[in-house]
């Protein structure tokens, strides 16, 4: 089922829906106040991978500086397309800042977007959260968490709930003060009851 509802009144009902979940979610949400999760619609799904690719294990200060090098590189383009990453050089890639590994991979997202097994847009907005995650984890070095900020952010859904990142299981930790973070496994339990709004339950998780 895709759902992809981030409007003003999906966050409220969201949140209440949450809320009402037990006590220490209501505190939590008073506390914090009113979801303000902001998506990035329109972003192609080849620019989201290599941007979250980036990110990935690092402060967003330095991934941001190493995407401001590689922009950089391409002055009169907003973002370059996947024919013109390809034709940089690999010691130009390091410069920016990329590892050996992360230059393989943003290197290997931009020729399945040439070969179409990294979708446009119009094309993943048709396809399922799921469909989507089981076609590109193929792709070396992205991972499901990766698939899953594509589908957050890029894709606007609001059903997403990342139980591989550590900020949602921490978050949740301190939500309920526990002496240890949930497993993925048993926070893709958890989040069951937080359907169809867990896109909005990370967004809280990951202030707590």
């Amino acid at each position: 089922m895709i759902l992809a509802d981030l409007s003003p009144e999906a966050y409220r009902e969201a949140s209440e829906h949450l809320a009402a979940l037990d006590p220490d979610w209501s505190r939590h949400i008073a506390a914090t106040g009113p979801c303000l999760h902001q998506a990035t619609p329109g972003r192609e799904p080849y620019e989201a991978l290599v941007r979250a690719i980036a990110y990935q294990q690092l402060h967003a200060r330095a991934a941001e500086a190493i995407l401001g090098r590689l922009l950089a590189l391409f002055p009169e383009d907003a973002f370059p397309q996947p024919e013109q990453l390809l034709a940089v050089a690999p010691q130009t890639l390091r410069a920016c800042g990329f590892s050996a590994s992360k230059m393989t991979t943003i290197q290997g997202i931009a020729q399945a977007r040439l070969e179409g097994l990294v979708p446009t847009r119009e094309a993943a907005l048709a396809m399922t959260d799921e469909a989507l995650i089981e076609r590109l984890i193929g792709l070396r070095g992205v991972g499901r968490w990766t698939v899953e900020m594509l589908l957050i952010y890029s894709l606007e859904r609001s059903d997403i709930l990342p139980v591989d990142d550590f900020g949602v299981r921490e978050g949740y930790r301190r939500l309920k003060g526990l002496d240890k973070a949930p497993t993925p496994a048993q926070m893709r339990s958890l989040g069951g009851g937080w359907r169809p709004y867990r896109t909005v339950a990370a967004w809280y998780l990951w202030r707590a």
